[in-house]
Formats: structure tokens, C-alpha cells, sequence
């Protein structure tokens, strides 16, 4: 389900939210941001999660370039683009669709792409012997002669072959070098293009797949070009506020907003796969996270103990952030690339080293990864459901004896095996892990190191009108009672005092040997 771009009424095979709800057509004008791209720079990537609508951007810009005039009427650049001059030719390339599991495969794929591409210039076959390079070179130059136009070269999900197979090093390394091979070809072609545009999950460093490629404009992180993909706030209200009454604006904005590319003064956007689900559904869901979570994300974060509290408080330089490749993939790179964090504040202690804070974008990340590493940290998707119900019925009835027995029970199940062969169980953080994780995968308004003027507090949790401060501590077999003595001394609970609200302050301490709470202490008070 494609949206986001020009009107959604585009005869190019997209589904149009006509189509979902009857009624109108709904536009989402994406062109004010179109123009600065096409009038600003030549060569440009752009790197977003799956369903953000990147497909879509090139579609629109196919159409625009082309000269499909109609298409654009009322939008923001029609008025603004010289549709008198003659439509440019335009090439796309994209491996979106399918696998392919080694070179061969994957040169089929070119080629066949590269030979449909060329007879809509000539009916002339492609000189006989020449490599891959070669083709696209010959393709390129073709189309500007033929046209004489210079062409505008389109290239969607370049980097999904070497994802596909990124747990297979050698086999990812293999079609890495493939890919290489085809866009070797975009330099020195220079003279035959008008714009470039190679859009993708991850960034590649430009030495793995562009070399000599160096005016490659990165424009993942620019504040202009931050909402070229997705909806923003301004688009829910005004577009679709036909479609608002009778679902609650705040839950969709927790549910749905976050992701941001940029400084947080850059607005933050929405998936348009989960708006558009819940707008035809009427129900909330985790749409987007449900449609495609890659399965290395879940096996490489395993293989490195991931602690996960952690993953809503990350940090890292810039130059993390755009480091992806076969062999060095770092794990926040990873995440933000994949869309599972975000970028929440930006900071820059001295000039030029920028350092992002990250975390979740939203509630429907949030508790659906924490959800999904469950098995990970050694609880299975069927005891995970049983526990989750028991988790909810304590909390409804604010049962603080019933929470002690219950996450006893968490911990005692946990299999001795699971223990023995699971990396992520050497790490003295898994305690905390499965903790948090059981409690965020149930969709709960949770602060993690929550803030105070004396410190921070492990973990906060807001329900039913109640407020839940954690304190965690790890020791070797005996309570030693310094969790709800902490909390107390630090005065965490304060800045909740006049909320009006229960607050229950709980200390929990881990024994090592036992692998087991040991203890389990709460005092609670009453805000003003």
C-alpha cells in the first residue's frame, strides 16, 4: 500500500486512499520538498526504512520529469515547473522485489532489468560480449542521444540484495561486489545525466559500493529534505481529518509519530503504511512492524547481549549512524537505519562532532520489538502471552504482592538450558532485560533512567492512574536491601508528588547465583 508524494490519484499502479475508504481523493503534496531537491544538487542518496514511501518519491519524480503535466495540477510545483520544455528520459532501477541468493542470480537481475530499460530507446540488441558495466554504460549514453536530453537516473532499494543475505558474510560480500560492478558505471557517465537519485534501507560506505563516486550528496540527515518521506502532524489534521472522528488524535500520535531524521526542531513523521491501515481499520495495530521485520535484526542483536533498556537511550557519533556494511555493522547503525530507533536529541560538544541520543520512535515500535526479542532473553511466544495476561491483571487491580509472585514466576521458568547455551544470559544486564522487555511489549507508558534533579531512576511506569518507580540491583545471593533504599535516598519519586497520583516505589534485587528476585521491596505514597 504506496502513498505519499503527489495526489494519490496517480495512475501508476498505486493503490489511492479512494480506494481504502470511500469518498474523495486525499492529496499529500510532497512537492515543495521535490522542487529543492531537483533544482539544488545532481547526484543525491537518500536512505529510509522499508514502507516510508521511498518508491512512491520516485514514482512522482518519474512522472514529473516525464512531463505527466495532469497529475500535478493543484499541487504546490505546477505553477512552479517549466512544463514546456521537453520531457527528459527517464531510467529506474530497482531490487525491491524478489531475493537472489548469489552473482549469477543477481546479474540476471541487472541485465534484465538493463535490456527492458534500453527498448524503450531502441529495438537494437545490446553489443554482444560486453560486461554489466559496459550495458548501463552504452544504456545511458543511448537514451541522451537518442532523446537529446540528458537522462535522470532513478535506482530504488539498491542495497536489498546484500540485506537480504547480510547473515552470510561471504555470500552478502559476493553480491556487495556485484552491485559495485553496476554502480561503478554512475562517475563517469556524468556528461550523460541530468539528476541521480539511488534510494535504500541502509547507507553503505561510498568505498563499498561508490567508489569515486565523491559528489554523492547524503541527504538522510538534511533538516530540508527531513520530511520528503512520510506524513507529518500538519498532514493528519488537515488531510485526513475526514477520517479523525471517533479514533483518539493523541493515541495515534503515540502509536504512530517519532521517527525524525535531523535535529528534534525538524518535525518528526509518520509511517503512511500504519496511517493508512488505521484508517481503514479503525482499529489500532502494529501494521508497519508486522508487515516485514528483517530476521537479522533479532539474530544480530542476540548475538551481541543487547541490553534493552538500553535500546530507548542510545548514543552515537554520526559517523556511526551512516556505518553499515558486511563486516561492520555497528548495532546503532543498524536500528536507526532499520527504523526501530530514532534520533531524539542532538548534541555537539565540539564543532563538528555531533552525538545523537536515540531511542523509539513510537509505542508501536517499542512494544512490538520488545515483543518480538522475548524469546531471546528466554521467554517463548506462548509463555510470553500467558505471562503478559497475568502481568495485565496484577496492574489492573494494583496487586503489588501479586506483582512480586508474578515476576518470580517469570524468572523461575526461565529453561536451565537457556541458560547454559544463550550468550545474552552471561550478561549481567539480562535480569534488567527481561524485566523492561516484559513490561514495554505490553504497549505501557515506560521512561527508562528517568530523571530527577538527584539521579536517575531504572524505570518508570504511568498505568491506570497509578505510577510505578523500579530500582534494580544485581547481587551475588543475598538481599541487600540498597534498590528501595536508593530510591528514597535520591528522592526520585519528587517530581511525581504533586501529580495526584499512587506512587509505588519498588526495589528489586537479582541474586547471580540463584538467578532469581531475592528481593522485592515497596513503600508507596501519595501525590498531592
Amino acid at each position: 500500500m504506496a502513498t505519499d508524494g503527489t495526489r494519490l490519484r496517480l495512475p501508476i499502479g498505486i493503490q489511492t486512499f479512494s480506494e481504502i475508504r470511500e469518498g474523495g481523493y486525499y492529496y499529500v503534496d510532497k512537492t515543495p520538498v521535490i522542487e529543492r531537491l531537483v533544482h539544488q544538487n545532481k547526484f543525491y542518496f537518500l536512505s529510509r526504512p522499508r514502507r516510508f514511501g521511498k518508491s512512491l518519491l520516485l514514482d512522482t519524480l518519474r512522472c514529473l520529469f516525464e512531463g505527466r503535466q495532469a497529475l500535478f495540477e493543484d499541487l504546490y510545483i505546477h505553477d512552479r515547473w517549466d512544463w514546456q520544455q521537453k520531457a527528459r528520459p527517464v531510467i529506474r532501477l530497482s531490487f525491491g522485489s524478489g531475493v537472489v541468493r548469489n552473482r549469477e542470480e543477481l546479474d540476471t537481475r541487472i541485465r534484465h532489468q538493463l535490456r527492458k530499460e534500453r527498448e524503450r530507446f531502441t529495438r537494437a540488441a545490446a553489443t554482444p560480449n560486453t560486461d554489466i558495466p559496459g550495458e548501463f554504460s552504452d544504456l545511458l549514453e543511448l537514451a541522451h542521444q537518442e532523446t537529446g536530453q540528458s537522462v535522470v537516473l532513478l535506482i530504488d532499494e539498491y542495497d536489498k540484495p546484500i540485506l537480504d543475505n547480510i547473515l552470510e558474510p561471504e555470500r552478502a560480500r559476493e553480491l556487495r561486489e556485484g552491485l559495485k560492478n553496476l554502480y561503478s558505471v554512475i562517475k563517469d557517465a556524468d556528461p550523460h545525466l541530468h539528476l541521480a537519485l539511488i534510494t535504500g534501507v541502509s547507507k553503505f560506505s561510498k568505498v563499498s559500493l561508490f567508489s569515486g563516486l565523491n559528489n554523492l550528496n547524503d541527504i538522510t540527515l538534511d533538516a530540508p529534505f527531513s520530511t520528503i518521506c512520510g506524513y507529518t502532524d500538519d498532514d493528519i489534521d488537515t488531510v485526513f481529518a475526514p477520517e479523525l472522528p471517533g479514533l483518539d488524535r493523541d493515541t495515534i500520535r503515540a502509536w504512530y509519530n517519532g521517527y525524525r531524521w535531523g535535529s528534534p526542531e525538524v518535525a518528526s513523521v509518520y509511517n503512511p503504511f500504519d496511517v493508512l491501515l488505521l484508517l481503514q481499520k479503525r482499529e489500532f495495530g502494529p501494521y508497519w512492524f508486522e508487515s516485514a521485520t528483517p530476521t537479522f535484526l533479532v539474530d544480530i542483536l542476540k548475538q551481541r547481549g543487547v541490553f534493552t533498556p538500553q535500546l530507548d537511550r542510545l548514543q552515537a557519533k554520526a559517523q556511526l549512524l551512516g556505518r553499515f556494511d558486511v563486516d561492520d555493522i555497528t548495532t546503532e547503525g543498524l536500528l536507526f537505519q532499520t527504523g526501530y530507533i530514532t534520533i531524539k536529541e542532538v548534541q555537539e560538544p565540539m564543532l563538528g562532532y555531533r552525538l545523537y541520543t536515540l531511542g523509539f520512535p513510537n509505542l508501536e515500535v517499542e512494544s512490538s520489538l520488545n515483543d518480538l526479542l522475548l524469546p531471546v532473553l528466554g521467554i517463548g511466544h506462548t509463555e510470553a502471552q500467558t505471562h503478559q495476561l497475568g502481568l495485565m491483571d496484577v496492574l489492573q487491580r494494583h496487586d503489588l504482592a501479586g506483582l512480586e509472585v508474578h515476576f518470580k514466576a517469570l524468572y523461575a521458568g526461565l529453561p536451565h538450558d537457556w541458560y547454559r547455551n544463550n550468550p545474552i544470559a552471561q550478561y549481567e544486564g539480562h535480569y534488567a532485560s527481561v524485566f523492561y522487555s516484559h513490561f514495554a511489549a505490553l504497549g505501557l507508558a515506560i521512561i527508562v533512567e528517568d530523571a530527577s534533579h538527584h539521579g536517575r531512576v531504572d524505570m518508570t511506569v504511568d498505568f491506570n492512574g497509578h505510577l510505578y518507580l523500579f530500582e534494580f540491583k544485581v547481587v551475588e545471593q543475598l538481599p541487600e536491601g540498597k534498590a528501595l533504599e536508593q530510591i528514597k535516598a535520591k528522592g526520585y519519586a519528587d517530581k511525581y508528588r504533586s501529580s495526584g497520583k499512587p506512587i509505588h516505589l519498588i526495589g528489586v534485587e537479582f541474586s547471580r547465583q540463584q538467578r532469581q528476585i531475592v528481593a522485592f521491596e515497596v513503600e508507596t505514597a501519595h501525590g498531592t
